[in-house]
């Protein structure tokens, strides 16, 4: 997979704001085809260190011809649920794909979950985890796996114990440490020919869509559709050193709670 260097126009978004009849949204097309883009890393006021209202998320995504986002909260499922019910009351749910996920905490590092129904609970191992994930139905997803830096990466030797439950790896994410730790995913996932995705971490809503894969426009209702949308697509993304992000966050979190 290679990384998208140009940007598609973005699509014609009436906002909603309660429920109505389902708005029109233009698609964007790249060469001829409708494409779309997938964020499978995302945080939302359901996460204790993140402050963007769900309400928000729709039209941010759509603005960037986000039509796929995982909700990964730490900890939590509730919010990519609550998403969901959002989208459908604004008549999105034809046009926009949440995947309920979670970015669990096991005892040995963070790993992700997508396709969740229920809250799986932090400090099972990586193995119990994995276990409670595919229970649901659910998929296993590697996330910032490879940065040394991360404070909360799944230790290398847990990955390796689990490294054949695994079925998606982010490649692309955008707030780790240094880029070359992107590549070192890449190879990673080519070894073993796993689906490969981005993820944008987005702590903000400004940050939502910084990294994606893009691909041709297509429902994502299952697992199944997840990883099909992923092989046929391309990874992007933009990267930012994580001191500028994090001084970027906090003062669009001040901003957001004094109004400015």
């Amino acid at each position: 997979m290679s990384k998208i260097t140009s940007e598609p126009t973005p699509p014609n978004i009436p906002f909603t704001n309660s429920s109505r009849p389902r708005p029109t949204i233009d698609p964007v097309y790249r060469e001829g085809v409708p494409v779309m883009r997938i964020d499978l890393h995302c945080h939302s006021e359901a996460s204790h260190d993140c402050k963007t209202p769900l309400k928000l998320m729709p039209g941010a995504c759509l603005t960037g011809n986000i039509r796929v986002l995982a909700v990964t909260d730490h900890d939590q499922v509730w919010g990519g649920l609550e998403l969901q019910k959002i989208v459908k009351e604004e008549g999105l749910d034809q046009d926009f794909w949440v995947i309920p996920g979670e970015e669990v905490t096991t005892s040995e590092g963070e790993l992700n979950a997508l396709f969740l129904k229920e809250r799986i609970p932090p400090g099972l191992t990586p193995e119990e985890t994995v276990k409670e994930i595919k229970a649901q139905g659910g998929l296993v997803m590697l996330q910032h796996g490879f940065d040394p830096l991360k404070r909360y990466r799944l230790r290398p030797e847990a990955t390796m114990r689990i490294a054949d439950s695994i079925d998606i790896v982010e490649t692309f994410n955008s707030r780790l440490s240094r880029r070359r730790y992107n590549a070192a995913a890449v190879v990673w996932a080519n070894e073993r020919n796993l689906p490969q995705c981005a993820g944008s971490d987005a702590h903000t809503i400004q940050d939502i869509g910084e990294a994606w894969v893009e691909t041709p426009l297509r429902p994502v209702h299952t697992p199944e559709d997840l990883i099909s949308a992923l092989r046929a697509g391309t990874v992007g993304g933009a990267w930012t050193h994580p001191v500028e992000a994090f001084l970027k966050k906090q003062w669009r979190q001040i901003k957001q709670k004094y109004g400015w």
